[in-house]
This record gives structure tokens, C-alpha cells and sequence, in this order.
């Protein structure tokens, strides 16, 4: 079987607290491209779900900016590695793979012929490097700096960096060779940037300060902002060289006349500390795209006045942990997913969505506080458990007021019309409706519950590797069997949709499957293809299908009525896939993962 991969909905970039983030577009200024962990994002400004995710690089990725031609891309990481590759074919063949420093790469840029790319970062022996992207051999020295770094795109060429030393220091090129120090701001410069036709260059700091310098000599052209003021984290030319663009600690993203020197436009974002303003570019004349501390991208039309509404792109920004989907009609489905820093995104990921397909939007109320551990889908609700140890609620779209504590860290979550089951260290909880909650004794890793006419049947991992099969009605517990054919800790369960059949995944790898009516092992070696932890397991409408995702990167797919056979799906999500579900039928799946993206596939009917 061969399977087609879908829309990628991607994360946001990642952000630190007093950091510069490098935010980037392409020629054309339609799509922005950043990193976060080992993926380099190129997202449509305008649809969601034309982005594109490049996950090659082996370590994390710094920062990544398309070339002038509109041809490559260059992304680098925190080992100092450097890949250039095609953006023309969803392929992305490489063109050259260099590790110019060996270190973490901070910053980079191209000239304006496409030939050649300077770097910035923290090598054991120096701070920065020019090479060409035909051979990588080097084209001059870049010294002294980590930061920031700018070329200017015009012969002859110039290119210009920043650092935490206070300085600003100015190359001439080709090669690329020290000309001076400019000595001009008093606190960390945090970024560089040469104007597009290349009569000037722009440096802004910590001190508050936004300074123009000419182009070739590096000669001061004055200065803009309050010296002791909030610290200014980026900055970006318009496309025709008149305004630039600075983003603030403040929370304020600020467009500046050039020519006059003066602020034209001011956007206040905020005030409170996610707030912060880590990233800006101009996407077009009339287009700028800053980034928060909290990795919310905002866009601005600076065509409108500075009081006009402005539109925000979310995704999750960290690895996500847990992921459930529902849906409000046939064609109208969504999909939570709930990520290590505790916050949880939605995704409209049906076909019934037009040009909202993919959008995403942060759950409203106060969430948790610490990682999603689990969450499980019930009529129209949506339960969530994380590692601050509650169990609350998400209904029409908003996090529930009241939340359930649990007695240990939850490890799993299952619910239905009839109660919410937390499976925890200290044993299985039960919180039925209109019942007191009770413990079922023993340490429990996994839970999955079925709705039964007479009392819910759940099934629960214990800590001798054991699935555990009951029935429970009214908080009370019956067991009614055991099942030992796991090698490892039971990780993941899941009943199909009609109660009859049951899997379970363990830290081995291993699956098997559960004949729930006749209590019997129908698979119990056949499915071991996972050569990591088995994250997540759902069975498709119909019975026919389970698929898997795991630690590996894998989701495979299996077909319940011929065991042997079933569909690979390596490399998924770069560090693990964390959930999967079937978006339509059997032959349509959404999956999420350590990379903080949601990605559809499309794989043959049964």
C-alpha cells in the first residue's frame, strides 16, 4: 500500500524570554519561514494548509531564510550546520550540506547574487564564516561577532554584524574582510539589517535605540528611539527601502519613516510579559509580521490606521504530548492538541471548513498549568489531565471553570457519558457522575473505556505489564480478565467503536489485539514493527483498520482481519508522534507529535 501525505498545519516559532527571534520571507513576500526544534517552517501567509515543514536537519534548528533568487533555502543549527536546499519541489533536494562553524549558529544571511552565505554564531575557534553555496569553500572572514549578521545586496558588497559586546562591526567584500567597528549603541545589539537597495544599514539594542548608518562607509546617518527606553529585539525594512520596522520588549511594534526619521505607526500588542515583541519582518510595502514571547505571529495591514484590527496565526509552539478529535457534523471535524507547555490549540481540520481548513485558535480559560498528559473526546466534551495534576474540561470551545484533582501524576484519561477515568500511580480513578470518586488500588499507566448499556467497560494498564479488563458500575470495579502478552509497560489503549475489540501499546513496541467477547488474544506477535514506545492507538469507524503511532517517528497502520499486513509510515514526526486519529473513514488520518505540528494523511481505502 502506498500512502499520500496530507496538509501540514504547522507550529509557531519558538521564542525565548530576552531573545531575538529570526522571522524570514520569501521574494515574493508571501510566505514566512522560521524554525522550531528540528523543523524549518515555510508557511503561507494567507492558507494554512500550503505550508511546508523541512525535517532534516539532526539538531535544532537556529534560523533559515530563502535566497534572493528565490530558488534555496539555507537553515542552520545549534551544531553548526548549514543546509541548503531546493524550495522549488516538495522534495527538497540538497545542494550542499557545511558545518562552517562548530558551534551554534546564532544568525545568517545571503548576498544578493545567491552565491554566497555569511554566518554568525559561537564556534570553539571563531564566530563567524563566508562561504559559497556551490563548494563551500570559504569567501573571507567574518570576525568577532555572534549575533545578528546582514549583507548588503548590492556591489560592491558590505556585510555588517552585531553582538553582545555594545559594537557593531562592518566587513567589505567579496571576500569578506574586517573594515571597522562602529561604537554607537551602549548595550547588547540584537539585530542588524541592511536596507534592500543598499544606501543604508540599521542596527538596534538594548538601550532602546534604532541607528541608520550609510550603506558602503558605515558612516552614522542618525538615530531614533529613547537611549535607557525598552529594549528593541528586531528590526526589518520595508521592501522599498522607506520605512523599517522594529519590534520592543515593550510590546510595541513601531514603523519608522526614513526618511524623516520620525515613528509613523505604532502597534501596542500588549503589556504583560508574553507580550514581548522577539521578531519582526516586512512581508510586503504594506505587510509586517511580528512574533510574541508567547509565539503568537501577528500581522499588521499598515495600510489601516494603528487602531485597526489585526490578525493573529497560532500553533502550538512546543512539542505536543496529547491529542484527541471531534466532530460537530460529518464534514466539520476538529482536532485539540495539547502540548508540554500545558496550553492546548484546535485545529478545523474537516473538509467542510472552505479557506478556514487547518485554522488554528488557542482554547479559551485557564488551562493547565504543566504538560497535557492525556485527553479523551466524550459527546461534545473534551477531557484534558496534565502533570499540575487536575482533570478539567473543555465545552464550546472554552476550558470549563471547575477541574477534578487527582490523587498522583496522571499517566492516562478515559471518558464517557458515565464518568472520567484518570489512570495514575496511585491506582485507577474513578470520578463517576453523581458518584463520589474512588481508587482502584495499584499503580495504573494507561486507561481506555467503552460505554456498555449496564456500566462502562474499561481497560487499564497495571504496573506488572498486565491489561486489565473490567466492568464498572456506580464507582464499583469487577475484573474480568487479564492478559499478560505484553513485554513492557502498557503505554496506550483503545476499545473499537462497536466494545468487541481492545489493543494495547507497550514501551516495547509491541501491540496486541483483544477479542473483548470471548476474552481472548487474537494478535499477540504479529504487530511489533514499532522499535519504540506505542504512543497512541485508535481503531478506524468501521473496525477494519487500528493505527499505531510511536516514539520512533513511525505510524503504521493495521488491518484487523489480516494481521500480517500493514502500511508504514516512517519518519512522520521528527522525535516521536504523540497522537493519531482517524479523520475520515479509513483511508484519512490526522496525527500530532514532538515537532508541535499536525499533519493529514491519505492512504488506500481497506
Amino acid at each position: 500500500m502506498a500512502y499520500q501525505a496530507g496538509p501540514v498545519y504547522p507550529c509557531n516559532p519558538y521564542t525565548a524570554r530576552s531573545e531575538s527571534t529570526k522571522l524570514a520571507v520569501d521574494p515574493k513576500g508571501e510566505k514566512l519561514v522560521y524554525t522550531n526544534g528540528r523543523c524549518v517552517v515555510i508557511r503561507d501567509l494567507n492558507h494554512t494548509n500550503l505550508s511546508h515543514v523541512y525535517t532534516q536537519h539532526t539538531q535544532t534548528a537556529t534560523v533559515a531564510r530563502i535566497s534572493p533568487s528565490g530558488y534555496y533555502c539555507a537553515s542552520a543549527d545549534i551544531g553548526g550546520s548549514v543546509r541548503i536546499w531546493d524550495v522549488t519541489q516538495p522534495e527538497n533536494v540538497l545542494k550542499l550540506a557545511a558545518r562552517p562553524l562548530g558551534g551554534k549558529i546564532n544568525d545568517l544571511a545571503w548576498d544578493g547574487e545567491s552565491k554566497r552565505i555569511v554566518v554568525g554564531g559561537e564556534g570553539k575557534d571563531k564566530f563567524g564564516a563566508a562561504f559559497l553555496i556551490d563548494s563551500g569553500s570559504s569567501c573571507g572572514e567574518i570576525t568577532g561577532h555572534s549575533k545578528a549578521i546582514s549583507i548588503r545586496h548590492q556591489r560592491p558588497f558590505r556585510a555588517v554584524s552585531g553582538s553582545d559586546d555594545t559594537s557593531v562591526i562592518l566587513h567589505t567584500g567579496a571576500p569578506f574582510k574586517y573594515d571597522k567597528i562602529l561604537s554607537s549603541h551602549n548595550r547588547f545589539v540584537r539585530d542588524v539589517a541592511f536596507s534592500p537597495n543598499g544606501n543604508s544599514f540599521a542596527s538596534v539594542a538594548s538601550d532602546g535605540r534604532l541607528l541608520f548608518y550609510e550603506g558602503q562607509s558605515g558612516e552614522s546617518q542618525g538615530s531614533v528611539g529613547n537611549e535607557g527606553g525598552s529594549s528593541l529585539m528586531a528590526c526589518s525594512w520595508s521592501p522599498d527601502s522607506d520605512k523599517i520596522a522594529t519590534a520592543g520588549a515593550d510590546g510595541v511594534v513601531t514603523i519608522w519613516n526614513v526618511e524623516t526619521q520620525k515613528s509613523s505607526q505604532t502597534y501596542s500588542v500588549g503589556t504583560d510579559v508574553f507580550s514581548q515583541q522577539n521578531g519582526v519582518v516586512y512581508a510586503s510595502n504594506a505587510t509586517v509580521v511580528s512574533l510574541s514571547l508567547s509565539g503568537v505571529l501577528t500581522i499588521f495591514d499598515t495600510r489601516e490606521s494603528s487602531g485597526a484590527k489585526w490578525r493573529s496565526l497560532h500553533g502550538p509552539t512546543k512539542a505536543v504530548t496529547a491529542s484527541t478529535i471531534t466532530a460537530s457534523s460529518e464534514k466539520e471535524k476538529t482536532f485539540y492538541a495539547g502540548s508540554f507547555d500545558g496550553s492546548i490549540k484546535r485545529f478545523s481540520v474537516g473538509s467542510g471548513y472552505g479557506d478556514e481548513q487547518g485554522a488554528c485558535s488557542p482554547v479559551e480559560g485557564a488551562g493547565h498549568g504543566a504538560r497535557v498528559a492525556a485527553m479523551s473526546s466524550e459527546t461534545g466534551k473534551i477531557w484534558t489531565t496534565g502533570w499540575d495534576d487536575k482533570v478539567t474540561c473543555i465545552e464550546d470551545q472554552k476550558f470549563s471553570s471547575t477541574s477534578l484533582s487527582t490523587k498522583a501524576q496522571p499517566a492516562g484519561l478515559a471518558a464517557t457519558p458515565n464518568g472520567v477515568y484518570v489512570a495514575s500511580a496511585a491506582g485507577l480513578e474513578i470520578h463517576p457522575t453523581g458518584h463520589a470518586t474512588s481508587v482502584h488500588a495499584g499503580a495504573t499507566t494507561a486507561v481506555a473505556a467503552y460505554p456498555g448499556p449496564n456500566g462502562d467497560l474499561v481497560a487499564f494498564g497495571s504496573e506488572s505489564k498486565k491489561v486489565v479488563l473490567a466492568s464498572i458500575t456506580d464507582g464499583a470495579v469487577k475484573v474480568q480478565a487479564e492478559f499478560e502478552d505484553n513485554k513492557g509497560e502498557i503505554l496506550s489503549l483503545a476499545f473499537s467503536k462497536d466494545g468487541t475489540l481492545l489493543a494495547a501499546g507497550d514501551t516495547k513496541g509491541r501491540i496486541i489485539l483483544v477479542d473483548v467477547v470471548n476474552k481472548t488474544v487474537v494478535v499477540g506477535s504479529k504487530w511489533t514493527f514499532h522499535t519504540g514506545r506505542v504512543t497512541s492507538l485508535e481503531f478506524s469507524e468501521d473496525g477494519k483498520r487500528l493505527v499505531s503511532g510511536g516514539l520512533d517517528e513511525a505510524i503504521y497502520v493495521w488491518e484487523v482481519e489480516k494481521p500480517p499486513k500493514n502500511l508504514a509510515m516512517k519518519n512522520s514526526h521528527p522525535g516521536g508522534v504523540s497522537g493519531v486519529s482517524w479523520l475520515e473513514g479509513n483511508s484519512k488520518l490526522v496525527s500530532s507529535g514532538q515537532d508541535g505540528c499536525v499533519r493529514t494523511w491519505i492512504i488506500p481505502r481497506a
